[in-house]
């Protein structure tokens, strides 16, 4: 997918966890097929699942990073109403692998299906875990100034690069005006933490309720309509109406979020047209339907 990325074998990974966790070394490495854009994920045993960057490094900076995302997980655990990943072992570079890498407990669960997913009491799920994690504490922290949840004008640049690269796969003359409205809603008021890539593939399920929501790599502060994204990337009508009402979103707030699933879905489709198929696919089907919610012209 990455012209700069690793290839990650069973071999290596099998080699690192028997130098470094030689009490795991019995344990069998089985990859994980994933359609994940950031990671290459294995199992180890029933109970863990390792995650080694498709662009690794060793950098003590990237050790901060990864273990960052681990202890803010160990904080928020108590506070969200659903499970989230469970830190286990931090993994260093060696001559397999040239970067630090994590390894977490495994958590059971089906990944949601692409957009159109109609179940309201899932939809009011995913809203509880969104309210409790804006709740939590931020500590005084601040938008970075470089992930997700800054103002959207910040994005424009990217957002008309990806539009002209997509005009043989999707109605851009139609999302450029919709992304202007967006662009132009009124700002946020206030910044909370938000997960950032509410994507489906970060959302698991069980008996169609939601079970967890993992990947905590992008855990920023920022505009909480950014974790409106699953309105347009994962959920039909009915459901969508449902994740709105749940989480009493104005109509600013509920055109930013729209404006982030645009950021998202059209950066992502023309990238990973040839090289991703579910990638690819989310992102067509987010498109349609911020396209297909759009109100008459006249």
């Amino acid at each position: 997918m990455h012209a700069d990325q690793v290839d990650v074998s069973a071999a290596g990974v099998a080699a690192l966890i028997a130098a470094q966790f030689p009490h795991w070394r019995d344990r069998p490495v089985r990859p994980l097929a994933s359609a994940g854009t950031v990671n290459a994920l294995f199992r180890l045993g029933d109970d863990l699942v390792l995650r080694f960057p498709l662009r690794p490094s060793a950098a003590a900076g990237r050790r901060d990073e990864l273990a960052g995302v681990q202890e803010q997980a160990r904080r928020l655990a108590a506070e969200l109403p659903c499970a989230i990943p469970e830190p286990v072992a931090l993994g260093a570079p060696g001559p397999d692998y040239p970067g630090w890498w994590s390894v977490y407990r495994w958590i059971p669960g089906e990944t949601a299906g692409g957009p159109g997913l109609d179940a309201v009491p899932f939809a009011r799920d995913l809203a509880g875990f969104v309210a409790a994690l804006h709740g939590t504490d931020t500590g005084g922290r601040r938008w970075d100034g470089v992930s997700r949840g800054g103002p959207l004008a910040t994005r424009d640049a990217d957002v008309r690069g990806a539009l002209a690269a997509s005009t043989h796969l999707i109605d851009t003359a139609g999302l450029a005006r919709i992304w202007a409205r967006c662009r132009d809603a009124a700002p946020a008021t206030a910044e909370v933490r938000i997960h950032a890539d509410l994507m489906p593939g970060n959302l698991l399920v069980r008996d169609g309720r939601l079970a967890a929501v993992i990947d905590l790599e992008a855990l920023a502060v920022g505009d909480p309509a950014v974790d409106l994204m699953p309105a347009w990337n994962l959920l039909g009508a009915a459901a969508r109406a449902a994740y709105r009402e749940a989480l009493g979103v104005d109509d600013a707030t509920w055109r930013r979020g729209q404006g982030w699933a645009i950021v998202q879905a059209i950066v992502a489709l023309p990238y990973y047209a040839g090289t991703n198929p579910v990638m690819a696919a989310t992102a067509r089907g987010t498109l349609a339907a911020i396209l297909d919610s759009r109100p008459p012209r006249g």
